[in-house]
């Protein structure tokens, strides 16, 4: 079993082996591919008077940067639709954060204090025990939010 198991192993590594020196000689094609041309168009242009090499070079270099423009552009738009996503997740953050600030206003003042008394010895004891948590009936879907946030 063990055998067998280490020649399926072996054999799916051979296999991704294969495919993956496909996949680069397949790339290396296309680049001596790419290669020749540049070296036909570089040759082409060699035999061409100086002006006509000028001009061409020039078209080139326009062709190369309204490639490189369109490129910019596409990252460009890319950028502001995740800003305008930010800016939207940012403002539902602050929706909630006025709406707990709020619903922390209309506790009654009496009680406050004794509420964050709690707190403070929830939070310290909060690494030795787990337990109840004392708390009046009117403030539940208070802290049930406060939980669920």
């Amino acid at each position: 079993p063990v055998l067998r198991l280490l020649e399926a192993q072996l054999q799916d590594q051979r296999r991704e082996h294969e495919e993956e020196m496909e996949a680069l000689k397949n790339q290396v094609d296309l680049m001596q591919e790419e290669l020749e041309k540049q070296q036909q168009a570089f040759l082409q242009t060699l035999q061409l008077s100086p002006e006509v090499q000028v001009e061409f070079g020039l078209q080139q270099e326009i062709t190369r940067l309204t490639n490189e423009n369109l490129d910019l552009k596409e990252l460009l738009e890319k950028l502001e639709k995740n800003e305008k996503k930010l800016k939207k997740q940012l403002k539902i953050y602050m929706k909630k954060v006025q709406d707990f600030e709020a619903s922390q206003t209309m506790v009654p003042v009496e009680r406050r204090p004794h509420e964050r008394n709690m707190q403070v010895a929830v939070q310290r004891k909060e690494k030795d025990f787990q337990g109840m948590l004392e708390y009046y009936k009117e403030d539940e879907p208070l802290l049930i939010r406060n939980l669920i946030t």
